[in-house]
């Protein structure tokens, strides 16, 4: 896994081979990237990464200026890597061990963009339940953006906050707003 732009652009990253993850693809995160460099100042930005894995996401926004991250997973080997990696490039990341469902559950916070990427074998109801929680919970900000990322296998477009989807190869990202 690589940073691909900002103050750690090209520097690779190696996670522990025992790690239960599958990290987005650099072509997908890059496509992914420009849409949000479209949209967000990110030195303005306070992101949540759920199912945060290897921290891949939270890196990249780090390393693009956002100063407020919080990176929650349930895999405490997940959570240990990714505050090591922060440590080591004194990334602001708060990392957070959880089950994502009750982290949305109790959180109080609001942010500017939540990013989930879930295991592709969630079945429908449970990738529903991510938006359904943010929404519900009104974790997102006033203009803030939810980004869920899945496979083709998927379909979350029926979802009344579902705004739109991109595809990158294997991986599929929906967005959903406030309307």
């Amino acid at each position: 896994m690589r940073i691909i732009s900002g103050k750690y652009k090209g520097k690779r990253l190696v996670a522990p081979k025992k790690l239960p993850v599958r990290p987005t693809t650099d072509m997908a995160k890059e496509g992914l990237f420009n849409i949000l460099n479209n949209r967000f100042y990110f030195d303005e930005l306070k992101v949540l990464d759920l199912f945060a894995g290897t921290g891949n996401i939270s890196f990249e926004f780090a390393s693009r200026g956002v100063q407020d991250i919080t990176a929650v997973d349930s895999f405490l080997g997940c959570v240990h890597y990714i505050s090591k990696i922060s440590t080591e490039l004194d990334f602001p990341i708060t990392t957070i061990k959880s089950d994502v469902f009750k982290y949305l559950e109790r959180t109080t916070e609001q942010f500017d963009l939540i990013f989930a990427d879930p295991p592709y074998n969630f079945d429908q109801t449970q990738f529903l339940k991510i938006p359904d929680l943010v929404f519900t919970k009104e974790l997102l900000r006033e203009d803030g953006l939810l980004v869920v990322e899945h496979s083709d296998q998927t379909n979350l477009s029926e979802h009344p906050h579902f705004t739109e989807q991109r595809k990158y190869g294997g991986s599929i990202f929906s967005f959903f707003e406030l309307k």
